[in-house]
Protein backbone atom coordinates (compact mmCIF):
# COMPACT_ATOMS: atom_id res chain seq x y z
CA UNK A 1 0.00 0.00 0.00
CA UNK A 2 1.03 3.42 -1.14
CA UNK A 3 2.49 5.97 1.31
CA UNK A 4 -0.30 8.37 0.44
CA UNK A 5 -2.86 5.49 0.62
CA UNK A 6 -1.89 4.89 4.22
CA UNK A 7 -1.80 8.44 5.20
CA UNK A 8 -5.60 8.71 3.64
CA UNK A 9 -6.49 5.59 5.76
CA UNK A 10 -5.19 7.45 9.09
CA UNK A 11 -6.37 10.70 8.16
CA UNK A 12 -9.80 9.69 6.64
CA UNK A 13 -11.94 10.06 10.46
CA UNK A 14 -10.62 13.65 10.96
CA UNK A 15 -11.76 14.30 7.74
CA UNK A 16 -14.83 12.83 7.49
CA UNK A 17 -15.83 14.27 10.82
CA UNK A 18 -14.40 17.83 10.49
CA UNK A 19 -16.33 17.94 6.58
CA UNK A 20 -19.30 15.69 7.27
CA UNK A 21 -20.19 16.20 10.90
CA UNK A 22 -19.95 19.68 11.42
CA UNK A 23 -21.56 22.74 10.50
CA UNK A 24 -21.78 26.03 11.89
CA UNK A 25 -23.61 26.25 14.69
CA UNK A 26 -26.70 28.51 13.72
CA UNK A 27 -27.64 25.38 10.78
CA UNK A 28 -28.41 22.88 12.83
CA UNK A 29 -30.60 22.79 16.03
CA UNK A 30 -29.48 21.73 19.52
CA UNK A 31 -30.65 18.38 19.91
CA UNK A 32 -29.16 17.81 16.45
CA UNK A 33 -26.05 19.25 17.42
CA UNK A 34 -26.03 17.22 20.51
CA UNK A 35 -26.38 14.08 18.21
CA UNK A 36 -24.05 14.56 15.56
CA UNK A 37 -21.35 15.29 18.64
CA UNK A 38 -22.32 11.29 20.18
CA UNK A 39 -21.78 10.35 16.28
CA UNK A 40 -18.78 12.04 16.74
CA UNK A 41 -17.41 10.41 19.96
CA UNK A 42 -18.79 7.36 18.81
CA UNK A 43 -16.79 7.40 15.01
CA UNK A 44 -13.50 8.36 16.98
CA UNK A 45 -14.21 5.36 19.59
CA UNK A 46 -14.20 3.21 16.56
CA UNK A 47 -11.23 4.72 14.86
CA UNK A 48 -9.42 3.77 18.54
CA UNK A 49 -10.79 0.27 18.39
CA UNK A 50 -9.72 -0.17 15.07
CA UNK A 51 -5.77 1.16 15.46
CA UNK A 52 -6.19 -0.95 18.29
CA UNK A 53 -6.91 -3.95 16.26
CA UNK A 54 -4.03 -3.19 13.74
CA UNK A 55 -1.39 -3.72 16.49
CA UNK A 56 -2.66 -7.27 17.32
CA UNK A 57 -2.91 -8.32 13.41
CA UNK A 58 0.95 -7.07 13.36
CA UNK A 59 1.44 -9.56 16.54
CA UNK A 60 -0.30 -12.03 14.54
CA UNK A 61 -2.93 -12.54 17.43
CA UNK A 62 -5.94 -14.08 15.39
CA UNK A 63 -8.89 -11.78 17.12
CA UNK A 64 -7.57 -8.96 15.50
CA UNK A 65 -8.99 -9.23 11.79
CA UNK A 66 -12.36 -9.78 13.76
CA UNK A 67 -11.57 -6.61 15.96
CA UNK A 68 -10.57 -4.62 13.02
CA UNK A 69 -14.05 -5.58 11.31
CA UNK A 70 -16.65 -4.96 13.71
CA UNK A 71 -14.66 -1.10 13.91
CA UNK A 72 -15.09 -0.88 10.19
CA UNK A 73 -19.25 -1.74 11.07
CA UNK A 74 -19.52 0.88 13.86
CA UNK A 75 -18.18 3.30 11.20
CA UNK A 76 -20.37 2.52 9.11
CA UNK A 77 -23.54 2.72 11.65
CA UNK A 78 -22.03 6.39 12.26
CA UNK A 79 -21.81 7.64 8.89
CA UNK A 80 -25.50 5.94 7.99
CA UNK A 81 -26.96 7.75 10.95
CA UNK A 82 -25.27 10.86 9.88
CA UNK A 83 -27.07 10.32 6.68
CA UNK A 84 -30.91 10.75 8.82
CA UNK A 85 -29.91 13.99 10.72
CA UNK A 86 -30.24 16.98 8.86
CA UNK A 87 -27.34 19.00 8.43
CA UNK A 88 -25.10 15.84 8.80
CA UNK A 89 -24.07 14.60 5.12
CA UNK A 90 -21.45 11.77 4.92
CA UNK A 91 -21.26 13.04 1.02
CA UNK A 92 -20.80 9.72 -0.50
CA UNK A 93 -17.68 8.37 1.31
CA UNK A 94 -18.69 5.59 3.18
CA UNK A 95 -17.63 3.35 0.14
CA UNK A 96 -14.47 4.63 -0.31
CA UNK A 97 -13.56 5.14 3.45
CA UNK A 98 -14.58 1.24 4.04
CA UNK A 99 -12.31 0.17 1.21
CA UNK A 100 -9.31 2.07 2.14
CA UNK A 101 -9.57 1.03 5.40
CA UNK A 102 -10.24 -2.52 5.16
CA UNK A 103 -7.92 -2.63 2.49
CA UNK A 104 -5.02 -1.55 5.00
CA UNK A 105 -6.72 -4.37 7.51
CA UNK A 106 -5.41 -6.91 5.20
CA UNK A 107 -1.89 -5.47 4.04
CA UNK A 108 -1.19 -5.26 7.78
CA UNK A 109 -2.66 -9.35 8.28
CA UNK A 110 -0.67 -10.13 4.90
CA UNK A 111 -4.13 -11.49 3.58
CA UNK A 112 -3.32 -12.10 -0.25
CA UNK A 113 -5.46 -10.32 -2.93
CA UNK A 114 -7.01 -12.17 -6.13
CA UNK A 115 -4.13 -13.63 -7.81
CA UNK A 116 -1.08 -13.63 -4.97
CA UNK A 117 0.31 -16.37 -3.21
CA UNK A 118 -1.45 -17.04 0.24
CA UNK A 119 2.20 -18.03 1.84
CA UNK A 120 3.66 -14.24 0.00
CA UNK A 121 4.55 -11.52 3.00
CA UNK A 122 3.47 -8.33 1.81
CA UNK A 123 4.89 -5.54 3.82
CA UNK A 124 5.32 -2.34 1.84
CA UNK A 125 6.13 -0.11 5.29
CA UNK A 126 8.94 2.68 4.88
CA UNK A 127 9.84 1.91 8.68
CA UNK A 128 9.88 -1.95 8.12
CA UNK A 129 13.82 -3.36 7.09
CA UNK A 130 13.95 -4.38 3.74
CA UNK A 131 10.66 -3.25 2.66
CA UNK A 132 11.65 -2.28 -0.68
CA UNK A 133 15.13 -2.08 -2.71
CA UNK A 134 17.27 0.76 -2.01
CA UNK A 135 17.74 2.99 -5.12
CA UNK A 136 21.26 4.89 -5.58
CA UNK A 137 19.27 8.08 -3.65
CA UNK A 138 18.31 6.19 -0.57
CA UNK A 139 21.47 3.74 0.04
CA UNK A 140 24.45 5.42 0.92
CA UNK A 141 24.62 5.46 -2.40
CA UNK A 142 28.62 4.97 -2.94
CA UNK A 143 30.63 7.48 -1.65
CA UNK A 144 29.52 10.55 -3.38
CA UNK A 145 29.89 9.69 -6.90
CA UNK A 146 30.66 6.52 -6.64
CA UNK A 147 27.10 4.90 -8.17
CA UNK A 148 28.07 6.36 -11.45
CA UNK A 149 31.49 5.31 -11.29
CA UNK A 150 29.75 1.69 -10.50
CA UNK A 151 27.76 2.72 -13.39
CA UNK A 152 31.00 2.90 -15.98
CA UNK A 153 32.41 -0.31 -14.33
CA UNK A 154 29.36 -2.29 -14.84
CA UNK A 155 29.36 -1.54 -18.60
CA UNK A 156 33.02 -1.11 -19.23
CA UNK A 157 34.62 -3.77 -17.20
CA UNK A 158 34.36 -7.47 -18.61
CA UNK A 159 35.64 -8.68 -14.76
CA UNK A 160 32.43 -6.94 -13.01
CA UNK A 161 30.15 -8.03 -16.15
CA UNK A 162 31.01 -11.63 -15.39
CA UNK A 163 30.67 -11.05 -11.83
CA UNK A 164 27.23 -10.32 -12.48
CA UNK A 165 26.65 -12.68 -14.66
CA UNK A 166 27.64 -15.21 -11.93
CA UNK A 167 25.69 -14.10 -9.37
CA UNK A 168 22.63 -13.94 -11.87
CA UNK A 169 22.96 -17.48 -13.16
CA UNK A 170 24.51 -20.14 -10.86
CA UNK A 171 24.49 -17.73 -7.49
CA UNK A 172 20.90 -16.49 -7.42
CA UNK A 173 20.01 -18.23 -4.74
CA UNK A 174 23.04 -17.26 -2.71
CA UNK A 175 22.23 -13.82 -4.00
CA UNK A 176 18.65 -13.66 -2.67
CA UNK A 177 19.39 -15.62 0.54
CA UNK A 178 21.94 -13.43 1.36
CA UNK A 179 19.41 -10.43 0.69
CA UNK A 180 17.48 -12.24 2.82
CA UNK A 181 19.17 -12.87 6.01
CA UNK A 182 20.67 -8.94 5.17
CA UNK A 183 16.90 -7.90 5.59
CA UNK A 184 16.64 -9.28 9.72
CA UNK A 185 20.24 -7.87 10.49
CA UNK A 186 20.23 -4.03 8.79
CA UNK A 187 19.01 -2.34 11.50
CA UNK A 188 22.20 -4.04 13.31
CA UNK A 189 24.96 -3.59 10.49
CA UNK A 190 24.10 -0.32 7.99
CA UNK A 191 24.27 2.01 11.18
CA UNK A 192 28.05 1.72 11.14
CA UNK A 193 28.62 2.27 7.20
CA UNK A 194 26.27 4.75 6.93
CA UNK A 195 27.79 6.99 10.13
CA UNK A 196 31.27 6.88 8.49
CA UNK A 197 30.17 7.90 5.22
CA UNK A 198 30.56 4.36 3.51
CA UNK A 199 28.13 2.75 0.85
CA UNK A 200 25.71 0.39 2.59
CA UNK A 201 25.61 -1.67 -0.83
CA UNK A 202 29.39 -2.20 -0.21
CA UNK A 203 28.72 -3.59 3.07
CA UNK A 204 25.83 -5.84 1.76
CA UNK A 205 28.82 -6.78 -1.12
CA UNK A 206 31.00 -8.17 0.95
CA UNK A 207 28.49 -10.41 3.57
CA UNK A 208 27.25 -12.23 0.22
CA UNK A 209 30.29 -12.77 -0.78
CA UNK A 210 31.83 -13.61 3.06
CA UNK A 211 28.54 -15.38 4.52
CA UNK A 212 25.58 -15.10 2.87
CA UNK A 213 24.42 -13.63 5.93
CA UNK A 214 24.74 -16.81 7.86
CA UNK A 215 26.46 -15.24 11.17
CA UNK A 216 28.33 -18.38 12.22
CA UNK A 217 29.98 -18.97 8.82
CA UNK A 218 33.89 -20.06 9.30
CA UNK A 219 36.38 -20.88 7.01
CA UNK A 220 39.50 -23.16 6.70
CA UNK A 221 41.99 -20.70 7.15
CA UNK A 222 40.05 -19.65 10.71
CA UNK A 223 38.06 -16.60 10.03
CA UNK A 224 34.43 -16.45 11.19
CA UNK A 225 31.25 -14.24 11.51
CA UNK A 226 29.33 -12.44 8.73
CA UNK A 227 31.98 -10.50 7.58
CA UNK A 228 34.34 -13.53 8.17
CA UNK A 229 37.62 -11.31 10.48
CA UNK A 230 40.78 -13.28 11.42
CA UNK A 231 41.43 -13.91 14.89
CA UNK A 232 44.68 -10.95 14.74
CA UNK A 233 42.43 -9.02 12.49
CA UNK A 234 39.66 -8.53 14.40
CA UNK A 235 41.47 -8.10 17.84
CA UNK A 236 42.63 -4.65 16.21
CA UNK A 237 39.35 -3.66 15.74
CA UNK A 238 37.87 -4.31 19.17
CA UNK A 239 36.84 -8.18 18.49
CA UNK A 240 37.39 -11.64 20.19
CA UNK A 241 36.57 -12.97 22.96
CA UNK A 242 34.13 -10.63 25.20
CA UNK A 243 34.73 -12.89 29.03
CA UNK A 244 31.57 -14.68 28.43
CA UNK A 245 33.54 -17.50 26.27
CA UNK A 246 31.70 -16.21 23.37
CA UNK A 247 33.60 -14.52 20.56
CA UNK A 248 32.00 -11.14 19.19
CA UNK A 249 33.41 -11.43 15.73
CA UNK A 250 30.29 -13.54 15.37
CA UNK A 251 27.83 -10.79 16.24
CA UNK A 252 26.74 -8.97 13.28
CA UNK A 253 26.49 -5.30 15.04
CA UNK A 254 30.02 -5.55 15.93
CA UNK A 255 31.38 -6.81 13.09
CA UNK A 256 29.80 -4.51 10.65
CA UNK A 257 31.48 -2.11 13.44
CA UNK A 258 34.90 -3.32 13.06
CA UNK A 259 34.47 -3.37 9.00
CA UNK A 260 33.47 -0.37 8.71
CA UNK A 261 36.92 1.02 10.72
CA UNK A 262 38.49 -1.07 8.91
CA UNK A 263 37.58 0.24 5.99
CA UNK A 264 38.18 4.13 6.85
CA UNK A 265 41.66 2.94 7.43
CA UNK A 266 41.63 1.88 4.13
CA UNK A 267 40.55 5.15 2.81
CA UNK A 268 42.99 7.10 4.84
CA UNK A 269 45.99 4.95 2.84
CA UNK A 270 44.58 4.26 -0.31
CA UNK A 271 42.48 7.20 -1.31
CA UNK A 272 38.82 7.23 -2.83
CA UNK A 273 39.57 3.48 -4.55
CA UNK A 274 37.13 0.48 -3.58
CA UNK A 275 38.66 -1.91 -5.16
CA UNK A 276 41.96 -1.89 -3.20
CA UNK A 277 40.01 -1.39 -0.07
CA UNK A 278 38.38 -4.92 -1.31
CA UNK A 279 41.64 -6.12 -2.02
CA UNK A 280 42.96 -5.35 1.26
CA UNK A 281 40.23 -6.82 3.10
CA UNK A 282 40.75 -10.20 1.30
CA UNK A 283 44.30 -10.26 0.60
CA UNK A 284 45.74 -7.89 3.69
CA UNK A 285 46.88 -4.57 4.05
CA UNK A 286 50.12 -4.78 3.64
CA UNK A 287 50.07 -6.35 -0.05
CA UNK A 288 47.82 -3.50 -1.12
CA UNK A 289 49.67 -0.31 0.53
CA UNK A 290 52.69 -2.09 -1.30
CA UNK A 291 51.59 -1.96 -4.38
CA UNK A 292 49.18 1.14 -3.77
CA UNK A 293 52.94 2.98 -3.14
CA UNK A 294 54.69 1.03 -5.94
CA UNK A 295 52.66 1.60 -8.59
CA UNK A 296 51.95 5.60 -7.93
CA UNK A 297 48.30 4.97 -7.13
CA UNK A 298 47.44 3.52 -9.86
CA UNK A 299 43.92 1.82 -10.52
CA UNK A 300 43.16 -1.64 -9.13
CA UNK A 301 42.41 -2.48 -12.71
CA UNK A 302 45.79 -1.84 -14.28
CA UNK A 303 47.71 -4.64 -15.35
CA UNK A 304 50.76 -4.18 -13.43
CA UNK A 305 48.22 -3.64 -10.53
CA UNK A 306 46.15 -6.22 -10.53
CA UNK A 307 48.94 -9.00 -11.41
CA UNK A 308 50.28 -8.14 -7.83
CA UNK A 309 47.10 -9.91 -5.94
CA UNK A 310 46.57 -13.80 -6.16
CA UNK A 311 43.09 -15.51 -7.77
CA UNK A 312 41.21 -15.36 -4.79
CA UNK A 313 41.38 -11.48 -4.71
CA UNK A 314 40.96 -11.10 -8.80
CA UNK A 315 37.91 -13.20 -8.02
CA UNK A 316 36.85 -11.26 -5.05
CA UNK A 317 36.72 -7.78 -5.56
CA UNK A 318 34.48 -8.02 -8.97
CA UNK A 319 31.93 -10.25 -7.38
CA UNK A 320 31.45 -7.69 -4.17
CA UNK A 321 31.25 -5.03 -6.68
CA UNK A 322 28.62 -6.99 -8.62
CA UNK A 323 26.86 -7.42 -5.90
CA UNK A 324 26.75 -4.21 -4.35
CA UNK A 325 25.80 -2.80 -7.66
CA UNK A 326 22.39 -5.72 -7.66
CA UNK A 327 21.64 -4.43 -4.70
CA UNK A 328 21.39 -0.82 -5.81
CA UNK A 329 19.60 -1.72 -9.12
CA UNK A 330 17.87 -5.36 -9.36
CA UNK A 331 15.34 -4.28 -11.77
CA UNK A 332 17.83 -3.58 -14.34
CA UNK A 333 18.33 -7.01 -14.66
CA UNK A 334 15.06 -8.85 -13.75
CA UNK A 335 15.72 -9.10 -10.07
CA UNK A 336 13.45 -9.92 -7.40
CA UNK A 337 14.70 -9.51 -3.91
CA UNK A 338 11.48 -11.04 -1.66
CA UNK A 339 10.85 -8.79 0.98
CA UNK A 340 10.54 -9.64 4.34
CA UNK A 341 9.11 -8.12 7.85
CA UNK A 342 12.01 -7.57 9.77
CA UNK A 343 10.69 -4.99 12.61
CA UNK A 344 13.19 -5.82 15.36
CA UNK A 345 11.47 -6.94 19.07
CA UNK A 346 12.22 -9.74 21.62
CA UNK A 347 10.65 -12.77 22.88
CA UNK A 348 11.25 -13.15 26.23
CA UNK A 349 11.30 -16.92 27.23
CA UNK A 350 8.38 -18.02 29.52
CA UNK A 351 9.94 -21.30 29.98
CA UNK A 352 13.46 -23.08 28.79
CA UNK A 353 14.09 -23.80 25.07
CA UNK A 354 16.49 -24.01 22.22
CA UNK A 355 16.40 -22.05 18.92
CA UNK A 356 15.66 -25.31 17.47
CA UNK A 357 12.67 -26.24 19.75
CA UNK A 358 11.07 -22.20 18.67
CA UNK A 359 12.31 -22.62 15.17
CA UNK A 360 9.73 -25.68 15.38
CA UNK A 361 6.87 -24.24 17.39
CA UNK A 362 7.45 -20.83 15.17
CA UNK A 363 6.24 -22.41 12.34
CA UNK A 364 7.06 -20.78 8.60
CA UNK A 365 5.18 -17.78 9.54
CA UNK A 366 4.50 -17.11 5.65
CA UNK A 367 7.89 -17.14 4.94
CA UNK A 368 9.72 -19.88 2.93
CA UNK A 369 12.62 -21.27 5.36
CA UNK A 370 11.19 -20.69 8.59
CA UNK A 371 12.92 -18.55 11.39
CA UNK A 372 15.97 -20.96 12.58
CA UNK A 373 18.49 -19.15 10.38
CA UNK A 374 16.89 -15.64 11.85
CA UNK A 375 17.22 -16.68 15.48
CA UNK A 376 20.66 -17.91 15.12
CA UNK A 377 22.51 -14.44 13.55
CA UNK A 378 20.19 -12.17 15.60
CA UNK A 379 21.12 -14.53 18.68
CA UNK A 380 24.77 -15.66 17.83
CA UNK A 381 25.69 -16.23 21.42
CA UNK A 382 23.39 -19.37 21.49
CA UNK A 383 23.96 -22.64 20.13
CA UNK A 384 21.11 -23.93 17.92
CA UNK A 385 20.70 -26.92 20.69
CA UNK A 386 22.02 -24.96 23.49
CA UNK A 387 19.14 -24.81 26.18
CA UNK A 388 18.04 -21.55 26.76
CA UNK A 389 16.74 -20.53 30.48
CA UNK A 390 13.65 -18.63 30.92
CA UNK A 391 13.72 -15.23 31.22
CA UNK A 392 16.19 -14.59 28.49
CA UNK A 393 15.34 -12.20 25.90
CA UNK A 394 16.02 -13.42 22.33
CA UNK A 395 16.49 -10.84 19.29
CA UNK A 396 13.51 -11.63 16.98
CA UNK A 397 10.81 -9.45 14.92
CA UNK A 398 7.41 -8.51 16.03
CA UNK A 399 5.98 -11.42 13.65
CA UNK A 400 8.30 -13.96 15.47
CA UNK A 401 7.04 -12.33 18.80
CA UNK A 402 3.35 -13.06 18.09
CA UNK A 403 4.12 -16.29 16.61
CA UNK A 404 5.83 -17.15 20.07
CA UNK A 405 2.99 -15.47 22.02
CA UNK A 406 0.74 -17.93 20.10
CA UNK A 407 1.98 -21.25 19.45
CA UNK A 408 5.62 -21.75 21.78
CA UNK A 409 4.25 -20.94 24.96
CA UNK A 410 1.51 -23.24 25.57
CA UNK A 411 -1.00 -25.96 23.88
CA UNK A 412 -0.08 -28.84 21.13
CA UNK A 413 2.50 -27.44 19.17
CA UNK A 414 4.52 -26.12 22.37
CA UNK A 415 4.71 -29.38 23.60
CA UNK A 416 5.01 -31.50 20.32
CA UNK A 417 8.78 -29.41 19.58
CA UNK A 418 9.68 -29.71 23.52
CA UNK A 419 9.17 -33.22 22.63
CA UNK A 420 11.24 -33.69 18.98
CA UNK A 421 13.56 -31.96 20.37
CA UNK A 422 14.21 -33.79 23.44
CA UNK A 423 14.08 -37.16 21.85
CA UNK A 424 16.96 -39.68 21.73
CA UNK A 425 17.41 -41.59 18.89
CA UNK A 426 19.44 -44.19 21.00
CA UNK A 427 16.51 -44.95 23.04
CA UNK A 428 14.69 -46.54 20.12
CA UNK A 429 17.47 -49.54 20.63
CA UNK A 430 15.64 -52.22 22.59
CA UNK A 431 17.77 -54.71 24.72
CA UNK A 432 16.09 -57.96 25.59
CA UNK A 433 17.96 -60.34 28.64
CA UNK A 434 18.40 -63.59 28.97
CA UNK A 435 15.39 -66.21 28.87
CA UNK A 436 16.14 -69.57 31.04
CA UNK A 437 13.85 -72.69 30.60
CA UNK A 438 12.89 -73.71 33.76
CA UNK A 439 10.54 -77.19 35.09
CA UNK A 440 7.62 -76.49 37.72
CA UNK A 441 6.60 -79.06 40.10
CA UNK A 442 3.78 -80.57 38.05
CA UNK A 443 5.95 -81.55 35.30
CA UNK A 444 5.25 -77.87 33.26
CA UNK A 445 7.97 -76.39 31.50
CA UNK A 446 7.69 -72.57 31.19
CA UNK A 447 10.37 -69.82 29.97
CA UNK A 448 10.84 -66.97 32.41
CA UNK A 449 13.72 -63.56 32.24
CA UNK A 450 17.05 -64.95 33.37
CA UNK A 451 18.52 -63.09 36.85
CA UNK A 452 18.41 -60.00 37.02
CA UNK A 453 22.09 -58.36 36.03
CA UNK A 454 23.74 -56.73 38.45
CA UNK A 455 23.57 -53.23 39.74
CA UNK A 456 25.10 -50.94 37.04
CA UNK A 457 28.20 -49.79 37.74
CA UNK A 458 28.63 -45.91 38.98
CA UNK A 459 28.01 -43.12 36.32
CA UNK A 460 31.37 -42.63 34.07
CA UNK A 461 33.51 -39.51 34.95
CA UNK A 462 34.85 -39.20 31.50
CA UNK A 463 33.57 -40.12 27.97
CA UNK A 464 35.18 -40.47 24.74
CA UNK A 465 33.61 -38.49 21.93
CA UNK A 466 32.04 -40.95 19.16
CA UNK A 467 31.29 -39.60 15.53
CA UNK A 468 29.07 -37.41 14.91
CA UNK A 469 28.38 -36.48 18.72
CA UNK A 470 27.95 -32.38 19.80
CA UNK A 471 28.52 -31.31 22.98
CA UNK A 472 25.00 -30.25 23.68
CA UNK A 473 23.70 -33.61 23.74
CA UNK A 474 26.58 -34.99 25.51
CA UNK A 475 26.05 -32.63 28.25
CA UNK A 476 22.00 -33.52 28.34
CA UNK A 477 22.92 -37.40 28.36
CA UNK A 478 25.43 -36.80 31.56
CA UNK A 479 23.10 -34.04 33.20
CA UNK A 480 25.45 -30.62 32.29
CA UNK A 481 25.15 -27.36 31.78
CA UNK A 482 26.97 -27.11 28.23
CA UNK A 483 28.78 -24.23 28.82
CA UNK A 484 30.31 -25.45 32.05
CA UNK A 485 31.07 -28.38 30.70
CA UNK A 486 32.48 -27.13 27.91
CA UNK A 487 34.56 -24.58 30.10
CA UNK A 488 35.47 -27.82 32.07
CA UNK A 489 37.36 -29.12 29.12
CA UNK A 490 38.81 -26.35 27.23
CA UNK A 491 36.38 -26.28 24.59
CA UNK A 492 35.69 -23.34 22.49
CA UNK A 493 32.31 -22.00 21.99
CA UNK A 494 30.03 -21.24 20.19
CA UNK A 495 31.05 -23.58 17.63
CA UNK A 496 32.10 -26.07 20.63
CA UNK A 497 33.79 -28.21 18.37
CA UNK A 498 34.94 -32.06 19.21
CA UNK A 499 37.04 -34.79 17.43
CA UNK A 500 36.30 -38.38 17.62
CA UNK A 501 38.14 -40.08 20.49
CA UNK A 502 38.45 -37.07 22.45
CA UNK A 503 38.02 -37.92 26.13
CA UNK A 504 35.62 -35.30 28.14
CA UNK A 505 35.52 -34.82 32.16
CA UNK A 506 32.19 -35.42 33.49
CA UNK A 507 32.72 -33.75 37.20
CA UNK A 508 30.64 -30.88 36.81
CA UNK A 509 27.96 -33.39 35.56
CA UNK A 510 25.33 -35.23 37.91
Amino acid sequence: MSILVRSICWLLPAVLLSAALSLPAHAQSRRAQAAIDALNERMLAAETRYREALVKIGNDDPAGVDESNAALEDMEDVLVECGRIKGCNNAGLLASFKRLLKAQADAAAAVPGEGEDEDATLIDDPGVAGAGVPDSASAAALLAAEDRRFLELVKMNPAVQAAIRRWLTDMRVSLITSHENYQYMQHLMSPAFKRRGLPEALLFGILAKESNGRVHARSRAGAVGPLQFMPATGRRFGLGPDGSGFDTRYDPRASADAAAMYLAERYAELGNQIELWLAAYNGGEGRARRVHREYGGRSFWDADVYNQFPPETKDYVPMVIAAAWLFLHPKEYGLTFPRVDARPAFIQLQRPASIYELTICLGNGGTRDGYMRVLRNLNPQYEADALIPAGTRLNATVRMAGLYERWCTRGARAELARTLVESDASSAIVRVGDVETVTLPDGTVRQRPAAPAPAPAPAPRTHRVARGENLAAIARRHGCDTRQLAAANGIKPPKYLLRAGQTLDLAVCR
